[in-house]
């Protein structure tokens, strides 16, 4: 297999500007390092799974373009031809009037000539198809690349059902909880110019059930709350006049 040249590299040091380096991003990095540097004879596929909100797509999508690898987002309309064609589109490969079988050829030439790996995000979906999770495993077969499928917190127990399929998967990798120390690489992008207290990032890491996207969200929160009182730092008793996204939906006013 082809190695990442930016292998052994720090995760942070690859990372555009305005990009916080969360735990979930360094696993993802480690997951497709390991993808990629894996010996001959063992399978090529894993998968990244875990809850909503916990910055999976937001992993796969930054580090996608630091390791060139394809990604694609899967749909709940989508069959067979059709993520076909979008995988193809992914690649710059372009077809006219092609069958499925011709398609399907098509990307496994590329995925192997390219030594790229291929991210199939929402793969959940898949899941409700056996033609899907069988294409899916034909693209990894007809290519002997590399596959990475991202979804929720049950996909693994989901992919049970297909034991030739299960039985591929190199690294079942579940995306990380968010820390305070995510929610302080958070804060100066989502939060900018705003001091914040430490016990304000620890509660907010409490309120957010593991999830990145409500940290984000109750960081701009905060930083809307202050720029129009005029505060420069936010503490407990600033946090406190905040409505706080936790997941819950809004009482019902009267």
């Amino acid at each position: 297999m082809s190695k990442n040249t930016n292998a052994g590299k720090p995760a942070a040091a690859r990372l555009p500007s305005g990009v916080a380096n969360i735990g979930t991003l360094d696993l993802v990095s480690a997951t497709l390092e390991r993808l990629d540097t894996r010996r001959s004879g063992l399978p090529g596929m894993a998968v990244l799974y875990g809850p909503a909100g916990w910055g999976k797509t937001f992993a796969t999508n930054v580090l996608a373009i630091e390791s060139r690898a394809y990604y694609v987002q899967m749909r709940s309309a989508w069959r067979s031809k059709t993520l076909l064609e979008k995988i193809l589109f992914e690649m710059g490969v372009k077809h006219s009037r092609a069958t499925v079988p011709d398609l399907l050829d098509m990307v496994c030439e590329q995925l192997s000539t390219s030594r790229r790996t291929l991210i199939l995000d929402e793969f959940d979906y898949a899941t409700r198809s056996d033609n899907l999770i069988e294409l899916a495993r034909d693209i990894y077969e007809g290519s002997q690349g590399s596959l990475l499928l991202v979804g929720e917190e049950l996909l693994p127990k989901k992919l049970e059902r297909w034991e030739r399929f299960h039985s591929r998967v190199l690294t079942w990798a579940p995306a990380q909880r968010v820390t305070v120390s995510d929610a302080a690489q958070l804060a100066p992008i989502y939060a900018p110019g705003l001091s914040i207290a430490e016990d304000v990032l620890v509660r907010l890491v409490e309120l957010s059930n593991g999830s990145v996207r409500r940290v984000s969200v109750n960081l701009t929160q905060l930083h809307e709350h202050c720029l129009t009182y005029g505060a420069e730092a936010c503490t407990m008793a600033e946090f406190d006049q905040v409505a706080i996204y936790t997941g819950r939906s809004p009482d019902r006013r009267a």
